[in-house]
């Protein structure tokens, strides 16, 4: 029988988006097995109703169980907001992106003028303006949806001009609010970083909520006893419904080269 603490760490994602969170899991917690399940058949799930994004959620946690993860992490801003309680009553810990990604919004922002952007879905059920203004009542937030964001990543147009152009666009709102900080409410989104920043100027803070979802699942695991105490490096599997070839070729750039080949699944028996 494997011993908790060296079982792996579920991650799924709608795509390629996830990734960040891997990226930043595997930096703070080095010796951790990550197996990472990107939903690529379906992507994106922001345009997605509830009940779909919630029976996608589902499926992809029960094959996650059947690796015998010691815990999963819900990648996606779309499914932390919608499918994130109903996930969190299986028998191990289930975290989402969402609360750590308001927390680090407020603790950034001196005006406390956020603006927030995601996906339609996530942007419709207000989880980040909710879980922001828990943590400060008086935080004034702006929700705009950038359903294209995700399309472009995932054909790997991080940095070209029609990019800049669509966030230009999106952006302009949030911008006339004159927030001091924005959260990227998608995991797909800080590949978009790079362009984002220059979009929208050096002065306003970009929230990652990989990196702050990163740490509190290092705090979460260590409460719990479950951090791998090997000194060994934790290896990274990947897994995708659609598309192993092209998503290798984008994941290996993005990480490195870190991660074996992906995958092919079928979650249809889930």
């Amino acid at each position: 029988m494997i011993p908790s603490q060296s079982r792996p760490i579920g991650v799924f994602d709608s795509g390629l988006g996830g990734l960040t969170v891997v990226k930043e899991l595997n930096r703070v917690l080095p010796s951790e097995d990550i197996i990472y399940v990107g939903d690529t058949a379906r992507v994106p799930y922001g345009s997605k109703s509830p009940q779909t994004i919630m029976r996608y959620s589902r499926q992809i946690a029960f094959f996650l169980l059947k690796k015998k993860v010691k815990a999963i992490v819900v990648a996606c801003n779309t499914a932390s907001a919608l499918a994130l309680k109903s996930l969190q009553s299986l028998r191990i810990p289930v975290m989402g992106v969402i609360d750590p990604g308001a927390r680090a919004a407020v603790q950034t922002s001196n005006s406390l003028k956020i603006g927030v952007i995601g996906t339609t879905a996530t942007m419709g059920s207000h989880a980040y303006r909710r879980a922001i203004q828990k943590n400060k009542s008086r935080a004034a937030v702006w929700e705009t949806a950038c359903p294209l964001f995700v399309p472009l990543v995932e054909e790997g147009w991080l940095h070209h001009a029609i990019t800049r152009s669509v966030a230009a666009e999106y952006l302009r709102p949030l911008l006339k609010k004159k927030i001091d900080t924005l959260v990227l409410g998608c995991t797909h989104y800080p590949l978009l970083k790079k362009t984002i920043q220059n979009v929208v100027g050096p002065k306003i803070n970009l929230i990652d909520s990989a990196q702050a979802t990163a740490e509190y699942v290092s705090r979460t695991l260590l409460s719990a006893g479950l951090v791998n105490a090997n000194r060994r490096r934790g290896k990274i599997s990947l897994f995708v419904t659609d598309r192993p070839r092209s998503f290798s070729r984008l994941a290996s750039q993005f990480l490195g080269g870190k991660a074996r080949p992906a995958a092919e699944l079928s979650l249809d028996n889930f």
